[in-house]
């Protein structure tokens, strides 16, 4: 042994230039927990500004910009616009991308966010039908637009960043902590309608008063923006980007080699995303148009069940790193439809029956969102992970979750809540399906 190379008190040798850089190395490396913040900062703020629109769909938008209809096609016209942020995701998430290839990452985030904003503030400020007619409806329509686009187009990469990052053992663990910010920003969002339902007049409500939380939308968004950029645009961040090939790839070549992949991820997790929005946005229409149960009682029984959310999602990890994914992922899928079949009984009975099916549907929506993100991501090439993952989510909620509090309103208001129950069963088939076929590739291959 050399003078220069000697036995440091873990045992391993110390002094050589080597060894030097192979601890620099993995003292810059990224910890899990580190990229699980801006992970978690980023959904957050987004899922935010998500249920602000979801709720206000149902308590406001009917009265505001579609007086001259009945509550119910009222209802279902908001829910329609409601619907239009995820048609549009995908060509957001192309769209930044391409911002990307051309000016970097940082641009991109920036960009994608400020229109976030720009879009969310500007409902703050719409004229009613009363005042713009049809006008107001249109811009409505527009700023709708601009969200969804601004959505797809922050896509980061730092949830498939931390899934490679993580300890193979805790996998499961990882996923999950992403999926936090979802009743993070329904807890908020809840919140805050719910003080203004309970503190202001019915016509203080709908002149002014469901305004606020579109502005704290905007502020929060502020914020995130920043703190994203403090983490995403380090070099650190910038190198293990580069080094997992998380990077937008060409959308014809994913197609043709790996098209498949994004089909079944986002079958994969259909019955999570449809069950995302028939326990968080269409109770409350529910509630509104066919239930004597009190608003304010109702929203605080969804305020319990995102908490209630938020600890099961723990537990989806826990049960993810023991039993797999895919295993969790289709034992929930079951769940979901049993539960789809007691729905006529529970959301179509007394006020208990309806708290019921919030706290059970919450607790099974923790469970099953907390590890439907990037659920057979793994399946994708290197170079076609970034590009494959987003557009996943994208059709995946588009397919599941985008038009389920429309369609699940007009079918219980023609056909009685039963059908309500086969279109949420419907998607626990598609995710049991979808699983199966990626079982069966994963052992072919």
């Amino acid at each position: 042994m050399t003078p220069a190379a000697s036995l440091n008190p873990s045992g391993r040798l110390a002094g050589t230039h080597g060894s030097n850089a192979a601890n620099s190395a993995d003292e810059a490396r990224l910890a899990p927990g580190d990229i699980a913040v801006g992970v978690i900062i980023g959904r957050a703020s987004e899922y935010f500004d998500f249920f602000v629109y979801g709720i206000a769909s149902v308590l406001v938008f009917p009265t505001v910009f579609f007086p001259t209809e009945t509550r119910l096609v009222g209802t279902l016209y908001a829910f329609a616009i409601f619907a239009l942020a995820f048609v549009v995701r995908p060509l957001g998430t192309l769209l930044g991308m391409s911002v990307q290839r051309h000016f970097g990452r940082s641009v991109k985030l920036t960009a994608a966010l400020f229109l976030l904003g720009i879009s969310t503030v500007s409902i703050a400020v719409l004229p009613s039908f009363g005042t713009a007619g049809a006008l107001a409806v249109w811009l409505l329509i527009a700023a709708r637009v601009g969200q969804g686009l601004a959505t797809g187009a922050s896509w980061d990469g730092l949830p498939s960043l931390l899934a490679l990052n993580a300890p193979p053992q805790r996998r499961g663990w990882y996923a999950m902590l992403g999926q936090l910010g979802a009743p993070l920003g329904f807890l908020v969002a809840c919140g805050v309608f719910s003080y203004l339902w309970s503190s202001l007049s019915t016509p203080d409500f709908h002149e002014w008063g469901w305004r606020y939380p579109f502005f704290a939308a905007f502020a929060i968004n502020v914020v995130a923006l920043f703190a994203r950029l403090r983490l995403v645009v380090t070099h650190e961040y910038e190198r293990e980007l580069e080094a997992a090939e998380l990077e937008p790839c060409s959308v014809r070549e994913l197609a043709s080699q790996q098209g498949g992949n994004v089909l079944i991820g986002a079958f994969a997790s259909l019955a999570s995303y449809a069950l995302f929005h028939l326990v968080t946005v269409f109770p409350l229409s529910w509630v509104m148009l066919y239930s004597q149960q009190d608003v304010l009682q109702f929203l605080s029984t969804e305020l319990a069940g995102a908490v209630l959310a938020g600890m099961a999602m723990p537990v989806s990890g826990w049960l993810a790193d023991r039993v797999g994914r895919r295993t969790t992922l289709g034992a929930l899928a079951v769940a979901i439809g049993a539960f789809s079949l007691a729905t006529p009984w529970l959301l179509g009975g007394d006020d208990i029956g309806q708290d019921l099916f919030i706290l059970l549907g919450f607790v099974l929506l923790g469970l099953s969102y907390g590890q439907s993100a990037g659920a057979v991501t793994a399946n994708f090439q290197p170079r076609f992970r970034y590009t494959g993952a987003a557009l996943t989510a994208d059709l995946g909620w588009l397919i599941g979750a985008a038009f389920a509090p429309l369609v699940a309103l007009a079918l219980s208001a023609r056909f009685g809540l039963g059908a309500v129950s086969l279109y949420l069963l419907s998607g626990a088939v598609c995710t049991l399906v979808a699983l199966r076929t990626n079982r069966a590739i994963s052992q072919r291959d």
